[in-house]
């Protein structure tokens, strides 16, 4: 199964914690100081979809990893939360080298920034409204940029010349070097066709290879969590955020999110995740319903949701572009070997064909493909091809 692997990054006391316990439940060190979080804690988050159960005319779906609620199905993806970065971290300043470390791993970023201004570059707090968010996403790609740069020259003279004389493809061994890195090979070809530097490796400059590192990180898939839209003044810095990055703003209120789960946790009110309201089931006392009503008030009604659940779908849905499949055994009761009704929900990236999903679920399916039935349809589908958002198939194996 492709599990995605988001990046939660930003500077320090940007609320990139309470987005983390917000998404997972899971509680983590959480202060109005630099590095409380160090280590990297990574938890499962989920994704918000509606589920295909409700479209059959089926009363409900047994999920074997996440959940469903209400229609709403809940999918896991992973969530790793990194140490707050500072100016200079590709040069080792604070925890650079481990947070610059960790996040070359992630399929997709989310870089959590604090929309309010209400936090210094060293995250530092100040009155909102006085520092510029923009900076801070300009400074974490900067020193993304420059760690890759670093960590890449360190043998770019020995590797060009090795690929220059054994005829090798510049792009397919620069995806081999950069495989560490989480870049892919479209993202490798795009960025040469748009910087076109000399073909031959060894005739690269020093700035033929910060412009090309340069690119990578730009193409990589990104969301910007404008957090703290709770905090006056916050709507301003969410218009610089949209103006100046191509990348999806969404804004957030990871506080207003963790409150929520937790008081629908607790029994106190209805709230599925990524909700635009929430209703009371119990008698609140004064000062519960006072911070409800704020969080009803403040970032429900003025912004349409928390937006917590809407990053992570933005992320994995839009900028990753993956497609959720439903695989079973029996193609009319929409139930695997042991009668459970649409355990999995599986996330592809959109292109894949069905004989490469039947080898996500096992490579013997895949090495003894005859045809996937479609299991809304009744279609035989063929090796080649494409599954579709929300499909349920059948794979019919010689190798079952």
């Amino acid at each position: 199964m492709v599990t995605p692997l988001l990046g939660l990054v930003g500077k320090t006391n940007v609320g990139k914690s309470a987005f983390f316990a917000a998404a997972t439940l899971v509680e983590v060190p959480s202060e109005n100081r630099p590095f409380v979080t160090i280590e990297p804690h990574v938890g499962v988050a989920y994704l918000r979809k509606r589920c295909v159960h409700p479209e059959l005319g089926l009363e409900k779906c047994d999920p074997m990893d996440g959940f469903c609620l209400k229609g709403w199905r809940f999918i896991p993806v992973k969530l790793v939360d990194v140490a707050g970065l500072v100016p200079g971290a590709s040069e080792g300043r604070g925890l650079g080298t481990q947070f610059l470390d960790a996040v070359r791993r992630a399929d997709a970023l989310l870089i959590v920034v604090d929309a309010s201004g209400s936090t210094d570059a060293e995250g530092n707090p100040v009155p909102p409204g006085t520092h510029d968010p923009r900076e801070d996403v300009r400074i974490l790609l900067k020193e993304f940029s420059g760690w890759m740069f670093n960590q890449i020259t360190k043998d770019w003279k020995s590797f060009a010349m090795r690929v220059d004389t054994s005829g090798e493809r510049p792009e397919e061994a620069l995806f081999q070097r950069l495989s560490g890195f989480s870049v892919k090979r479209e993202q490798i070809i795009k960025a040469l066709e748009e910087l076109n530097p000399p073909s031959k490796l060894s005739k690269w400059s020093e700035d033929d290879l910060r412009k090309f590192i340069e690119k990578l990180v730009e193409l990589r898939p990104k969301v910007i969590v404008a957090n703290k839209v709770d905090v006056e003044g916050a709507e301003k810095g969410v218009e610089l955020l949209k103006e100046e990055f191509p990348y999806p703003v969404i804004p957030t209120s990871a506080v207003a999110e963790l409150i929520l789960r937790k008081a629908a946790k607790a029994g106190l009110i209805e709230y599925i995740p990524g909700d635009s309201d929430f209703k009371e089931l119990k008698q609140l006392d004064h000062k519960q319903k006072k911070v409800l009503d704020v969080i009803r008030k403040k970032v429900l009604e003025k912004w349409g949701s928390t937006g917590v659940v809407q990053a992570l779908n933005e992320a994995v849905f839009n900028q990753l572009d993956m497609v959720v499949v439903y695989p079973v055994h029996d193609a009319h009761k929409f139930t695997d070997t042991e009668g459970r009704v649409l355990p999995e929900a599986r996330l592809v990236p959109r292109g894949t064909t069905v004989k490469e999903f039947a080898a996500s679920i096992h490579t013997d399916l895949a090495k003894g493909f005859l045809y996937a039935i479609d299991a809304k349809t009744g279609r035989k589908l063929g090796a080649d091809h494409l599954v579709e958002d929300n499909m349920i198939l059948k794979i019919v194996s010689a190798k079952r």
